[in-house]
């Protein structure tokens, strides 16, 4: 005979057990309770899961309800909280077993706590249930607005790129939960930098989006948003402010500052002698200004022009001498280029830059010179005083042609005069010198005056 005592229901099932005392005997099995043992009964905690939202105001918040199965509400038994945070951030209802929040909580400090039950019978005071631990979870509200990492942010991108080009990424970060709806769902986008500038809205990647001249504006200012929720009503907002520099590429040829130029050269100068210089302007930095200047035509082939590469100026040499008698003037053209050019960049310099320069040639006095180097005269001894013995000539090489007078010097046997007639003012005796070397000056008489 079975006996079974129906007990209260268990999570909505009813359950059956045998009477205690009750005898079963069968040929494969004999289980057998002795009179008056105890059958304990396997009980357990009830509870759902818990969770309270953060930063909520209010002074109690009711987070949910702790209940041993055990507990038929006559109030014989008593709940209590422990673990850390209990007391002081979460209380319980030692009747009911209500938990309470009484501290506002914040998700991004902590997410969750572990807590311990325990429930006592207060008659006994003993405990009815094993200690149980369960977790209280702290559910996010979107309370952080994106803040962007690294800052600040600067980028350098070359001057002329084309639209698309990749210039920097900028990244926010929002604290809280990435899996609680769009909380931590960010959306990028331009507040400042159009039409030159734009940002993919979901990787914070920005752009080249118009061609820009360095030397019209050499660096600007980006200002870029990132928005929580997917920038839906109530999204939270944060800012971040990019410097986009331009760096230089050699977009500009060269171009004189002058079309013409004027110099002027000594006829007595050296070659290699400085005459002047020409100077060029690139709107360009850097490598990108470095210049060569050169001779583009120069038929007489007397001038060249060389680079100081500090200064960046053409410096125009004297490759021959010249001669103000002989051409008193020279007209040259010169042009300038770029030293360091990339092949893609030729489209900007097809055609050199040109200057002509003008050079006068200055007149120096020069000395007079004779139509011989040196002449040889012959006379017989013992000619009488004042006897002819040659004619010397010179001329004045300078275009005014100054009248000429002649001196010999440390001579007692000769003379000459104006026109350049050696004569004799001793008698000669070969046998006493059969040779006389003498020095003859031919001097501008306009030097005298």
């Amino acid at each position: 005979m079975n006996c079974y005592l129906l007990l209260p229901f268990m999570l909505g099932i009813p359950l059956l057990w045998p009477c205690l005392g009750a005898t079963e005997n069968s040929q494969t099995n004999k289980v057998q309770q002795p009179v008056g043992s105890h059958l304990r009964v396997k009980r357990g905690w009830v509870w759902n899961q818990f969770f309270v939202p953060e930063e909520m105001n209010t002074t109690s918040h009711h987070v949910g309800r702790l209940r041993s199965d055990l507990d038929n509400g006559n109030n014989s038994f008593q709940y209590k909280l422990l673990g850390a945070g209990a007391g002081s951030t979460f209380i319980i209802d030692e009747r009911t077993g209500d938990i309470y929040a009484i501290q506002k909580l914040d998700r991004e400090e902590r997410s969750l706590y572990t807590l311990r039950a325990q429930v006592i019978d207060i008659t006994t005071g003993r405990a009815v249930e094993p200690e149980s631990e369960f977790v209280i979870k702290v559910s996010d509200i979107n309370d952080n607005e994106p803040k962007f990492l690294d800052e600040p942010y600067e980028a350098i991108v070359p001057e002329m790129s084309p639209e698309g080009t990749l210039v920097i990424q900028v990244t926010a970060s929002d604290a809280d939960d990435p899996s609680s709806g769009n909380n931590a769902r960010l959306l990028y986008s331009l507040l400042q930098g159009q039409p030159y500038f734009s940002v993919e809205p979901t990787t914070g990647v920005i752009r080249i989006s118009s061609t820009m001249d360095r030397e019209l504006q050499d660096e600007y200012w980006v200002i870029i948003q990132a928005k929580d929720m997917i920038g839906q009503p109530g999204a939270l907002s944060g800012t971040t402010s990019v410097l986009i520099k331009l760096s230089d590429v050699n977009d500009n040829k060269p171009i004189f500052k002058e079309s013409l130029y004027r110099l002027t050269v000594s006829e007595s100068a050296p070659t290699g002698t400085s005459i002047g210089t020409i100077t060029a302007y690139d709107n360009d930095i850097g490598e990108n200004a470095e210049m060569d200047y050169s001779i583009e035509e120069d038929d007489s082939q007397t001038f060249d022009i060389i680079t100081n590469h500090e200064t960046q100026e053409g410096i125009v040499i004297l490759k021959k001498k010249v001669n103000f008698e002989h051409q008193n003037h020279y007209g040259i053209r010169a042009k300038v280029k770029n030293h360091h050019v990339d092949e893609k960049l030729m489209k900007y310099h097809t055609e050199a830059s040109t200057t002509f320069i003008k050079i006068q040639v200055e007149d120096v006095d020069e000395p007079p010179l004779f139509f011989l180097p040196y002449y040889i005269f012959e006379i017989f001894e013992e000619t009488p005083q004042g006897s002819f013995v040659g004619v010397v000539s010179a001329t004045d090489p300078d275009n005014r042609k100054s009248p000429i007078r002649y001196s010999i010097t440390r001579s007692k046997v000769f003379n000459i005069d104006d026109n350049g007639t050696i004569t004799t003012t001793n008698s000669l005796d070969r046998e006493i010198s059969a040779w006389y070397n003498l020095t003859i000056i031919a001097t501008e008489k306009g030097l005298f005056f």
